[in-house]
């Protein structure tokens, strides 16, 4: 089992640039072979293997989509989206990082995958114990009973979808 360790920096609409402020509107399309050279750097999952087995999508800068930002591992489970890995890009994370927002983007595009789906915004995701509490905050996610086992239901869905696709 996968534990999703990703830092939530803050929510934002679409990404935001550190030192700048400036918005950039995002897209996310499917990861492909074609886009081998772009992992070569930096990543610390081997997202090759990954969408072997699962559906991988890259968040891109819409102008730029050559850059991936960030990339999120989805499952159908046939009532919710299960999110089984999650990664910023190595120039996206700690005091240094170029955009905050990426990692909520990415939680937000399987939220309304799910609605799209026809699942009401369900999605489910296994957390590090130490970010249980994060995730609750940030994303509206809540513990199945002990568990490291996450859920952002519906209501905590439609906010996120709201924040970063009101305007798409």
């Amino acid at each position: 089992m996968k534990q999703i360790s990703i830092h939530i920096d803050r929510l934002t609409n679409s990404i935001t640039n550190v030192v700048s402020g400036d918005v950039f509107d995002t897209e996310l399309h499917a990861l492909t072979a074609h886009d081998k050279p772009l992992l070569k750097k930096g990543w610390s999952f081997d997202w090759l293997v990954e969408m072997r087995s699962f559906e991988v999508f890259k968040l891109v800068i819409a102008k730029n989509p050559s850059v991936i930002q960030g990339l999120v591992s989805l499952s159908d489970r046939g009532d919710h989206i299960f999110v089984n890995l999650v990664e910023n890009a190595y120039f996206n994370i700690g005091k240094n990082k170029v955009y905050e927002g990426v990692g909520g983007n990415l939680f937000a595009f399987a939220c309304k995958l799910s609605r799209d789906k026809g699942y009401e915004g369900f999605v489910t995701f296994f957390a590090k114990t130490q970010l249980l509490r994060h995730y609750e905050r940030t994303l509206g996610a809540e513990r199945v009973g002990q568990s490291t086992r996450m859920i952002i239901e519906p209501t905590a869905a439609e906010r996120l979808i709201i924040q970063y696709f009101s305007k798409k």
